[in-house]
Formats: C-alpha cells, structure tokens, sequence
C-alpha cells in the first residue's frame, strides 16, 4: 500500500527486454533503503526488487503491467517517480494508493494558474467512469486531486512541490501517464450493482 506521495526521483539506468517481460534498472538514493524482496512504486506501479547494488536496484516488470502502464516505453535515461510502501504507524498524507494501475492517459494541455499549473490528462470512458470532481486520483504514482471531469479528460492541479519533487513538472503534451482510479469507487459499484 501507497500514498502516492513520491518519496524520490529515480534514472532508469537499463531497460532489459525479452519475451517474457522487462528488468529495470534503477539508480536512486532510495536504494539504500530496499532489499530483495521489497515493494516499491516506479511512476506508480508496484514492482518487487529484485537487487539492490550500490546506488541502484533492479526490478522486473512482466508482460500485464507492460501492457497496463508506461513502464514498457521508458529508455535509459527517463526518470520516474519513486515510492517505499506505507509503513504501519505512518501518516497518511495522500490517499490510499495500490500501486495496481488501471490505464494510460495522456497528457493534453497545461495552463498555468498563479502559481500552481493545471494540467488536462486524456482517459478512457471506462476510467473516466471512477474519476469524480475533488476526488482522488494517482497520476504516475502522485496523488492527486481532481479539479473537472468531462467525457474525454480531467484536469489537476499541480502545486510548486509537485512540480519540483516529482517528474509531473516535466510533462510534455502526448506523454502517457499512469492511472490509478481511486479504489474505493471500485469497490462500491461493485457492491451496488444488481446481480
């Protein structure tokens, strides 16, 4: 379990592709703090660390979640938001994240707006389907809020420490993103759906 708050910014050292999947390399501070086995959040989809050396880890990324999230298209030299797993005890600053994203969207237009810069990000019906006004959604692992939603897209509002801590700063038009809807939504119209 995440929060979405991105704890680094990483730089994807190697991409090792086969058939069956992708190892990413990653250098990061953060790896001091990993081990085998771990959980951690690369631009918001949960991987598990399969070493640690030094100043990087590498993790691998099987077929479903290239397919599911941008993580297949990274090259070296990209980099990408970087979350541990939420702690029992800790605070619980943004939302509850899984690091199981639910799709791709793509970056439309930015407008500043004083100091913050609101962003459009393009989404399909069936995601946009979960997306509400001030609810929560993770775009490539940030938690964030929803400012308006309409049939094609929803728009956020990024403040200067997003911009600035996090790889959203950098968004070009087109760019795929990673989503994850908020999970609770889910959930709810699940069990509300006549069966």
């Amino acid at each position: 379990m995440f929060t979405g708050l991105v704890e680094g910014v990483g730089r994807i050292d190697a991409v090792d592709r086969s058939e069956e999947g992708a190892r990413l390399r990653v250098s990061t501070e953060l790896a001091a703090e990993l081990a085998e086995g771990d959980s951690v959040a690369v631009n918001g989809a949960c991987l598990t660390v399969a070493d640690v050396d030094g100043g990087s880890f590498s993790a691998e990324a099987m077929r479903e979640t290239l397919s599911r999230t941008s993580l297949g298209t990274l090259a070296p030299g990209a980099t990408v938001n970087l979350e541990l797993p939420l702690r029992a005890g800790d605070r619980l600053g943004g939302h509850l994240v899984q690091g199981h994203v639910d799709g791709l969207g793509r970056v439309g237009d930015a407008v500043e707006d004083g100091f913050a810069r609101i962003v459009r990000i393009e989404a399909a019906p069936e995601l946009l389907h979960y997306v509400v006004e001030k609810g929560s959604i993770a775009v490539d692992g940030v938690a964030l809020t929803v400012v308006a939603v309409d049939d094609a897209s929803f728009t956020v509002s990024l403040i200067p420490p997003t911009l600035e801590r996090t790889t959203l700063g950098h968004l070009t038009s087109g760019a795929p993103v990673n989503l994850e809807v908020d999970v609770v939504a889910k959930y709810v119209e699940k069990m509300v759906r006549p069966r």
